[in-house]
């Protein structure tokens, strides 16, 4: 006996998880409700199969084939339109004509025994016989009534409660002879239970029913959809489920990673290759898809959550459904009832309220409250670059898909044949994604310097160097498990905001250019970079005295690639230097806030006990620097802003300094008090880059151990600054404390305050309309000066749904206080 398959249906009632996936390919236990049905039919012999298909038919029959992989053998049948329950039946007339067949849905879940209702359809010489069930609510189903001997006496389609006459439902389960194809017509819609089986019935025609035992849900809701995974999990309905029960109702499939110090609370399953990290999580009725990731935090109770999903650290999703390759990030909340569609973003901190739908290909910003469902609307920004190029967590944001079109879109900013220098850090994301971007642009007729692993302002260096662009990809600064990606113009800088919107336009518009045979762009590996880098180096700042000083300093690579450039410098400069982690450190390509302090801890006391000068300690890419003085104290980024300018304003006692103007304004005082003057900037580095490069500018710095040193790049470079501070220290016979001591204290705080996209622009002029007569300062933001000198500042972040606030007073308290007034100014128009 073959049997017929019916996966036509749009499932309009499951979107938008159906918006872009046919209904039989929702995964149930991540397996298709569809192969869970094959898998029955196989199991009672039925392994000659028709499928008719009709709404995304091409993915039904993509993902099944020609069933060879089940063991079975399945034929198509396609509609060109919907045509009904009979009528699609119809449509596969040609394959079921010779003998009696089966008709089953390919969106139930069922574990009936077909093999006893063929017995029973045979037994009773039925013309056909409708397979029934009992459930407790029928108002979705058609109800039908028997005789004592079976015999099918009445059907009602979807009846209102009081039409409801029994429990008895018709499950779209049917065994019928092909002499029942005379009562469809072809190519019209026709249905069995509306149209077909009153006809039968009037003509007296033996039309049977049969009530089956066992498990049977018509997964049609979100309700059903949930309810139905839940089931498969506390062993309710018969059908296998894929991987190893590691603990009494604890299913993980093959592949997957979980950590001894996950929670998990079954009955619950994990697909195969996913990875659940240490804190998380798992209660009961949970199903976690294939190479789903689960970050540390995250709490997931009655979830499904299919393929290729990303799950933030700190995330709670609750009862939803989260539709394929969609990402959620930090701290966002699903509540229950809720249902994501495939490949959207869910920003961090971000609520999506129970029962709303967000449908495919949309993004809700961070820190969004949605209480209504996303249909048409993307929310979200929609620009590429934040404050470090494009950054975003690696194989989640940020894949080699995605470079190989940031390059594909950067070289076609560029003319034909021109040279860009690409380089990375040492870890091996951004080993795999330069290798993505050097492909892309030869693409694009583009000639590749590549520079491999080398520090940051290396790589700015050598783009300045005759080349038209450059691409450094790195590990972001304290995040290791994301990366950016940076571009630079032909002066080695971060590329300037139009360049950024133009790069963005032709991304979005995928404006690509393509290169002939003939045009594929050349790729080079110049010698002698780090020679290079030093050579210049020294040739432009200054060095004098530092040999007659007899400074001895204690130098901290961080395992990272400044630790490459050492070697050739310090034997140059002629100082005693002990250098403390030169090796690079693959597992470790960035560090967190803690890290970086616990490293600074041990540089200080390596300091103090020999005696030396001060200590030094670079980022892993050797951008910044931090400082650490002769008594092994650490001093603070801000702090260290000020001390290097003191020291470069008392030499020089002329010309300009480039600061951002969330700076505290004692650098004014400093910078004046030795004859220089400030220049205010935007917290852009590309606005910083832009002065630094300016006549007149003798330093720059932006108070987070970035520093400029004009005289040989405009752009942050950790290396240069430690060559100048060695010289300033060694002609200046003053210590680190000491010139950190005749500095004034600031007094500066910083707040972060979520704020949706929707409303920065209400929030920023209603700040406005609050410093009434009061000085504004709008270089950046707003500043604003009250009349004794305290200002605060309002800025808001131009990657994500936040407004940054900084106030500075006379002492933290009146700081404090100014910045309680502020925020509870932009609180008030946010909500």
């Amino acid at each position: 006996m073959k049997a017929v398959v019916m996966a036509g249906g749009e499932g309009t009632r499951l979107r938008p998880m159906t918006s872009s996936m046919p209904k039989p390919l929702l995964p149930v236990v991540n397996r298709p409700i569809m192969e869970h049905v094959l898998r029955l039919l196989k199991r009672h012999g039925l392994t000659e199969t028709v499928v008719t298909v009709q709404f995304l038919a091409s993915l039904v029959k993509n993902y099944f084939g020609d069933g060879e992989e089940l063991g079975m053998e399945l034929t198509y049948a396609n509609e060109e339109k919907p045509l009904g329950t009979a009528g699609s039946v119809k449509n596969a007339e040609e394959a079921l004509k010779d003998d009696a067949f089966l008709v089953i849905s390919g969106d139930a879940l069922t574990d009936f025994d077909l093999t006893e209702l063929i017995n029973f359809h045979k037994a009773k010489g039925a013309l056909v016989t409708v397979c029934l069930t009992r459930v407790p609510n029928p108002l979705e189903f058609g109800i039908t009534i028997v005789d004592e001997e079976g015999k099918v006496e009445r059907f009602l389609e979807k009846p209102t409660w009081g039409q409801v006459f029994s429990d008895t439902v018709n499950t779209g389960i049917y065994v019928m002879e092909p002499e029942v194809f005379d009562y469809v017509e072809a190519d019209v819609p026709v249905d069995w239970s509306g149209d077909v089986f009153p006809q039968l019935m009037k003509e007296g025609k033996p039309i049977y029913g049969y009530v089956a035992e066992g498990y049977w849900e018509d997964v049609g809701t979100h309700e059903s959809y949930v309810k139905a995974q839940a089931d498969v999990l506390e062993g309710k309905v018969d059908v296998d489920i894929d991987g190893f029960e590691i603990s009494p109702g604890v299913w993980v499939a093959e592949g997957a990673e979980v950590h001894a110090d996950a929670v998990l609370r079954g009955p619950l399953y994990i697909g195969d290759y996913a990875k659940v990290e240490a804190g998380t999580e798992i209660r009961e009725h949970t199903v976690v898809g294939s190479n789903v990731v689960v970050k540390s935090g995250a709490f997931l109770h009655r979830a499904v959550v299919h393929d290729n999903v990303y799950v933030g650290q700190h995330s709670n999703l609750r009862g939803c459904v989260v539709g394929k390759n969609t990402d959620i990030m930090r701290a966002a909340r699903i509540e229950d009832g809720a249902v994501i569609g495939d490949e959207c973003l869910i920003g961090e901190e971000s609520i999506v309220q129970g029962n709303v739908r967000v449908y495919p290909f949309k993004t809700i910003e961070a820190g969004a409250f949605v209480n209504t469902s996303v249909i048409w609307e993307s929310r979200g920004q929609a620009h590429l670059f934040g404050a470090r190029g494009v950054s975003g967590i690696l194989n989640v944001e940020i894949t080699p898909e995605l470079a190989v079109r940031l390059a594909g879109a950067y070289a076609t900013t560029l003319k034909k044949g021109s040279t860009v220098t690409t380089a990375r850090d040492h870890s091996r994301g951004a080993r795999a994604l330069k290798r993505a971007v050097i492909s892309a642009l030869q693409a694009s007729a583009i000639d590749v310097r590549d520079l491999e692993n080398v520090p940051l302002p290396v790589a700015r260096q050598q783009t300045a160097r005759g080349s038209a662009g450059g691409i450094m990809i790195r590990t972001s600064p304290g995040v290791p498990d994301s990366v950016d990606i940076m571009f630079f113009d032909g002066r080695g800088a971060d590329l300037s905001q139009a360049s950024q919107r133009k790069l963005d336009r032709i991304f979005a518009r995928q404006e690509y250019r393509r290169a002939f045979p003939g045009e594929i762009g050349d790729l080079h590996f110049p010698a002698s970079v780090f020679d290079s880098y030093t050579g210049s180096l020294l040739r432009n700042v200054d060095t004098t005295g530092i040999a007659e000083a007899g400074l001895k300093v204690v130098v901290d690579a961080s395992n990272g690639s400044a630790g490459l450039v050492l070697p050739s410098l310090l034997g140059k400069l002629g100082v005693d230097s002990l250098t403390v982690n030169p090796g690079l450190n693959e597992a470790r390509p960035t560090e967190t806030a803690d890290q970086r302090r616990a490293g600074l801890v041990r540089l200080g006391e390596i300091v103090a006990s020999s005696r030396a000068a001060f200590g030094v300690r670079f980022d892993p890419v050797g951008e910044r620097l931090s400082l650490v003085d002769e008594k092994g104290r650490i001093i603070e980024d801000d702090r260290a802003l000020l001390v290097m300018l003191d020291l470069v304003a008392a030499e020089r006692r002329s010309g300009r300094v480039a600061l951002p103007v969330t700076t505290t304004r004692i650098a004014e005082q400093v910078a004046a008090y030795h004859g220089t003057q400030v220049e205010w900037t935007t917290t852009s580095p590309d606005d910083l880059t832009r002065v630094g490069r300016e006549e007149g500018t003798i330093f720059g710095g932006d108070g987070k151990g970035g520093f400029i040193v004009p005289e040989f790049s405009s752009v942050y470079d950790g290396t240069a600054a430690f060559v100048r501070l060695i010289g300033l220290v060694a002609r200046t016979q003053l210590t680190l404390s000491q010139i950190d001591a005749r500095i004034p204290r600031a007094h500066v705080l910083k707040r972060d305050l979520a704020t949706p996209w929707a409303v920065k622009g209400l929030v920023m002029r209603r700040v406005v309309e609050a410093a009434g007569d009061r000085s504004v300062d709008t270089t950046d933001g707003v500043r604003v000066v009250e009349t004794d000198g305290r200002w605060v500042m309002v800025l808001p972040d131009p990657a994500e749904a936040v407004t940054h606030l900084w106030a500075e007073g006379p002492d933290d308290a009146s700081a404090q206080a100014l910045l309680d007034e502020w925020s509870a100014i932009v609180d008030s128009a946010g909500r």
